[in-house]
């Protein structure tokens, strides 16, 4: 007998002593302190021996996975780095670690970690004293005024739908986001944006058309 087996046929003899001795009513605890087994694998022993009713040692289940557990720990820190990633880049970074694979056994990879491409929200460029005197702003006025407005939504970088690698719940968060601009109507059409308040009412979901109310003109910003 090899020295191989020898070692897998004591450690089933030892399985099957820890059986025994569950079958026993001896405890976890109990089995542990008197084979010098630490109790976690007293547990999954045990557990082993319940599911499948052996404690020998089975085989594996299939073809081995092409990407290593480290290969994949690895892809989703590029994706958390950088979530705009492309899955031809990361195949590139799967080659540059010695385990090369097709683009599909990455996205397949990244579903496993609970990524997935989706098409990222576009938001508004705000730094954070934007962010803060926006909200303070709306604070104080959501009850106060029904606004409607008239402005031009204009886009700069790349005008495609760009997607990024996030996990489910974080379609607003600021990585998965793309930036964009606002700027003011086209001077051959509105010289400026048109706000119209009305003090002293709240949204209403039945107002459907214009109404009339002051009228504030903000100047086109240069």
């Amino acid at each position: 007998m090899s020295e191989q087996m020898r070692i897998m046929r004591s450690k089933e003899l030892l399985r099957d002593r820890i059986v025994a001795r569950h079958r026993s009513g001896h405890g976890y605890k109990k089995i542990s302190a008197a084979l010098k087994v630490p109790k976690s694998t007293v547990a999954s022993i045990i557990l082993k021996w319940k599911t499948f009713g052996t404690t020998r040692t089975l085989p594996r289940a299939g073809r081995p996975a092409k990407l290593s557990y480290r290969g994949r720990r690895a892809l989703v820190r590029e994706v958390k780095k950088n979530p705009k990633i492309t899955v031809a880049e990361l195949q590139r970074c799967s080659r540059e670690m010695g385990e090369s694979c097709r683009k599909s056994t990455i996205t397949a990879a990244l579903h496993q970690s609970g990524l997935y491409g989706r098409v990222a929200r576009r938001k508004p460029l705000l730094s954070a004293r934007h962010m803060k005197a926006h909200m303070e702003f709306a604070k104080k006025q959501r009850n106060k005024i029904l606004w409607s407005d008239e402005t031009k939504i204009e886009l700069f970088g790349l005008n495609s739908k760009r997607y990024v690698w996030r996990k489910p719940g974080t379609a607003h968060h600021l990585s998965s986001t793309v930036p964009t601009v606002k700027h003011g109507c086209n001077r051959g059409k509105d010289e400026c944006g048109q706000v119209q308040g009305y003090p002293g009412r709240k949204p209403s979901p039945e107002c459907s058309g214009p109404q009339t109310g002051p009228k504030v003109h903000l100047p086109t910003r240069q």
